[in-house]
């Protein structure tokens, strides 16, 4: 058996190292020229830092990511509503890593370029779509650079790994609606800044009727003055798209600033940071509805490509990490190919589905939504007055246990 990944994003690389350590061999084929790095920040929390240490990529990760120590919420005057410490500091046996995208995808590269082979990552190759019978599956491609086809390619097992503009899903699904929208825009940024708080904390302010900010370092030491560089992103509730599903389209200062621009706190003056970005990106927050069917014949979905969602409690790459898993797994344990995708999508469809589901209802920055409207937005005296800190960990409990991360939930394997 061998699997042809089509994707080599943070999924489909993911992918190939689980089964090359199963023994399993596989070929991807990636539509852009050249693997860059690419993107702003995302985290790793346990439950996706668990597949990646146990890939042995537990070392590389931490010279270029940042070992989360804290998870903190804020309100938009500064005032402090909860802490929680997180990974290896909240007692899980794996790390939470901040990470620029692109540092990791890099360090799944070079392990895929030392394990398995650089001649088994086809670069610029773009999938047009493919023909399937009961022998197996034809993938055709062009070259990006010139649209020039390239050979069509038969394979015995392929795996869409090709992110939200999947063009097999679209083949699949011809008539699927446009994303749906969340009614939120978000700016994304990266700036290199002295460090806040413990110099390791994840914090989220304000909510969403004015501002919700996300803040956290993902690259330490950066320079010989010690600055570390933060990504942050502010959400805005905005009628209408302000930009296409396109996560490396260019972002202005000024369409959001002017919401934020007093948002400067003791521990942190997040107008000043805003202004010195490297780098502002914008993406309008959307996902589409959870699929009825992954599997067609020898063919599935997996990551994004089969379940695009909100943007939200880093579940992005972690849910795609999670599938790679159980997709190996039931390939481990089956043999035959079709049953190892259907039973894969058995354990993975409906939990990522809910996962899609509760991020439009209850994200995992709950409480500040919580907190906002038993103050009407207004400065309190003290947080106890507000709400009870049981509370508190019961909305970030409850979320951690439906996105799979709760240490309940890795008390399990993640195929099972």
């Amino acid at each position: 058996m061998e699997v042809t990944i089509v994707g080599g994003g943070i999924g489909g690389l993911a992918l190939a190292l689980m089964l090359h350590e199963k023994g399993i061999p596989s070929r991807v084929y990636e539509a852009a020229p050249e693997l860059k790095a690419l993107g702003v920040g995302i985290n790793l929390l346990p439950h996706a830092s668990r597949e990646l240490c146990q890939l042995g990529l537990e070392e590389e990760l931490a010279k270029v990511a940042i070992t989360t120590r804290e998870s903190g919420f804020y309100n938009r005057h500064g005032q402090h509503i909860f802490t929680e410490p997180t990974g290896r500091h909240a007692g899980y046996e794996w790390p939470q890593f901040s990470i620029h995208r692109g540092d990791l995808h890099m360090v799944l590269v070079e392990a895929f370029k030392q394990r398995i082979g650089a001649d088994r990552l086809m670069t610029g190759w773009s999938c047009t779509g493919f023909d399937q019978d009961d022998s197996g599956v034809t993938l055709h491609f062009v070259d990006p650079r010139d649209g020039s086809a390239r050979p069509s390619v038969k394979a015995e097992m392929v795996v869409s790994a090709e992110g939200i503009h999947s063009r097999i899903r679209k083949q699949l699904y011809p008539n699927e609606g446009p994303p749906r929208y969340s009614g939120i825009n978000m700016w994304r940024g990266v700036t290199r800044w002295k460090p806040f708080l413990t110099g390791a904390s994840m914090v989220r302010v304000g909510w969403l009727n004015t501002a919700k900010v996300l803040i956290y370092p993902i690259r330490d030491d950066i320079d010989a003055e010690g600055n570390q560089l933060i990504n942050w992103v502010v959400d805005i509730e905005t009628d209408k798209y302000k930009s296409q599903r396109d996560w490396n389209k260019p972002g202005r200062l000024e369409d959001f600033f002017d919401v934020v621009k007093d948002w400067k706190f003791d521990w942190l003056d997040c107008p000043a940071m805003f202004k010195a970005a490297d780098a502002i990106l914008e993406y309008p927050m959307v996902d589409q509805d959870p699929l009825d069917q992954w599997t067609f014949g020898r063919l599935t979905l997996l990551g994004d490509a089969a379940h695009p969602m909100y943007p939200r409690g880093a579940n992005g790459s972690a849910q795609a990490i999670l599938d790679c898993r159980a997709l190996t797994d039931a390939l481990v344990r089956e043999g035959d190919p079709i049953k190892a995708m259907h039973a894969y999508e058995a354990i993975r469809r409906p939990a990522t589905a809910k996962v899609v589901l509760t991020n439009r209802a209850n994200p995992p920055d709950a409480i500040l939504r919580e907190v906002f409207l038993r103050t009407e937005d207004k400065p309190f005296d003290h947080i106890d007055d507000v709400i009870s800190r049981e509370d508190l960990e019961q909305l970030s409990t409850n979320y951690q246990r439906i996105a799979g991360y709760h240490k309940d939930n890795l008390a399990v394997p993640a195929g099972s």
